[in-house]
């Protein structure tokens, strides 16, 4: 149990590896345990796709934004959310499935299934004594990584899994207090408490930027979150997610 607990304490983003594949062992190890987590009503609506194609990890690299460790990486994982799968059911069981699957309550479930999915499977790279970086570029291009991966309507490719053994290993980035994130019996709406925390965490960030930059980096977390925020990013994605038939009721 300790030591399950210390791997996720001691988690943080590897953007480096080795060039040094997993094996099949691994990778079927880390596939399992992602199928071991939670899904809602037995639903199981994701997919997992593993790419090996030099070729296609290069193309992914550029389409996440010419991220290196998308290509060189020990293996990369794309997990998806996937209602296809469901599609085919009720044609198979000759149900009307497409009102439900289309609506947002199940568009939600499959997301948070992926997600679950996911995080099970960097719990169990890093406790393998590997590294894990999740690649929300995917996003970026998804017409592209759809027709790369060849994947059907109503399925959606959420984020990637780089997962490799570690050359680098960069300090631990600080989290928000916990006090600021957990609350007890109603959300706390103090706002001279809210703001005193996040001053106490904009100088615990600052602080860490400046040590891991040697003093190149000073910025606050709310500055940077606030001007990520300010800018428009991947506006296309309702229309898309809506063009292959999901979240359209």
């Amino acid at each position: 149990m300790k030591d399950v607990i210390s791997t996720i304490l001691n988690h943080r983003s590897i953007r480096h590896f080795e060039d040094k594949p997993l094996t099949d062992e691994q990778i079927h190890t880390i596939v399992s345990c992602a199928q071991a987590a939670a899904t809602s009503s037995f639903i199981q609506a994701y997919s997992i796709i593993g790419v090996k194609d030099k070729e296609k990890k290069k193309k992914l690299a550029e389409l996440t934004g010419n991220q290196e460790y998308v290509e060189k990486n020990g293996y990369f994982f794309v997990f998806c959310a996937d209602l296809y799968r469901h599609t085919i059911i009720g044609e198979k069981v000759h149900k009307n499935v497409d009102p439900s699957l289309q609506s947002t309550e199940k568009f939600m479930v499959a997301l948070i299934d992926t997600s679950l999915a996911a995080q099970n499977a960097a719990i169990a790279a890093e406790s393998l004594g590997l590294g894990i970086c999740y690649i929300g570029g995917i996003r970026n291009n998804l017409e592209e990584v759809k027709k790369l991966l060849n994947l059907p309507d109503r399925v959606i490719p959420l984020f990637g899994l780089a997962v490799g053994y570690p050359s680098h290993i960069t300090d631990k980035k600080p989290r928000l207090p916990l006090e600021h994130v957990f609350q007890v019996d109603q959300y706390e709406q103090d706002m001279e408490r809210y703001n005193r925390q996040l001053d106490e965490y904009d100088q615990l960030i600052s602080d860490y930027y400046e040590t891991r930059t040697n003093g190149q980096r000073k910025d606050r977390w709310t500055e940077q979150i606030g001007y990520m925020l300010s800018k428009q990013n991947r506006m296309y994605m309702k229309e898309f997610i809506q063009k292959n038939k999901l979240d359209l009721h």
